[in-house]
């Protein structure tokens, strides 16, 4: 197994970034959010999209050309208030999360149910510095009953 601690190329790319607990090249953390089975989306204290996660399985789509964009003009009409109120809310820290679902219906596919959740993310002093939105399809999730221990056989 390869100590990151001790990368000997000089590649940028390849040099380990400290994190709160070990350490990732920037390689590694873009594998992580490509693979993770939700969609990250951050955006900064300035509600401008800074980032967003690009798997395979999106759920929303989104463009590069939303970077930088302010997250405001990246929602219909109809829920811009309500997504103003949310990061206001974050800003004032007297709010830190707000969660909605929804079930999409897409002709001639089963539909699916979305689980979107917002979090404030603040510093260790409790400063604002974005909003992280996760969604996720919980379709099969709901489905599941009952136990699978972990050494259960896989199907």
């Amino acid at each position: 197994m390869t100590d990151l601690r001790e990368s000997s190329s000089s590649d940028p790319a390849s040099k380990p970034i400290t994190l709160q607990i070990g350490a990732l090249t920037p390689e590694q953390i873009a594998m992580i959010f490509t693979h993770l089975p939700v969609d990250v989306t951050f955006v900064d204290e300035g509600n401008d999209v800074r980032f967003y996660s690009g798997g395979k399985n999106r759920i929303f789509e989104r463009t590069p050309d939303v970077i930088g964009r302010n997250v405001l003009n990246c929602h219909s009409p109809d829920s811009v208030q309500i997504v103003y109120k949310i990061l206001e809310d974050f800003r004032a820290g007297t709010r830190d999360t707000a969660e909605f679902w929804l079930q999409t219906h897409v002709p001639d596919q089963e539909s699916r149910f979305i689980y979107v959740r917002y979090f404030a993310v603040r510093d260790p002093q409790g400063k604002f510095l974005g909003t992280m939105e996760v969604t996720q399809d919980v379709t099969e999730i709901r489905k599941l009953e009952g136990e699978r221990k972990l050494l259960d056989e896989v199907q």
